[in-house]
């Protein structure tokens, strides 16, 4: 990783997108999800939620970072509950 100058919290944030996303390939795999229509206003499958949620999270951190000058560590928080919502009931 030292080629591209990466941080060791950036090398893991991108690790846990890669293994989530390994996660998912796999769990589709095995048992194929079953489109469903939850608090979004569109029909999803896991793999949709999962990107929706990935989306939603990377939004609310730039804008924590972005409108606020306190620690990242709420936006963080923040996200996780957004993005288990999205996961669960999305």
């Amino acid at each position: 990783m030292g080629w591209m100058a990466w941080t060791r919290p950036t090398a893991i944030f991108f690790g846990c997108i890669f293994a989530a996303l390994l996660v998912m390939g796999i769990w589709e795999a095995r048992s194929p999800s079953v489109p469903r229509r939850g608090l979004l206003p569109l029909v999803t499958t896991r793999g949709d939620r999962l990107f929706i949620g990935l989306m939603a999270t990377a939004f609310i951190n730039l804008a924590w970072l972005a409108l606020t000058t306190t620690t990242p560590w709420v936006s963080l928080a923040i996200s996780a509950v957004v993005m288990l919502a999205i996961g669960r009931w999305g």
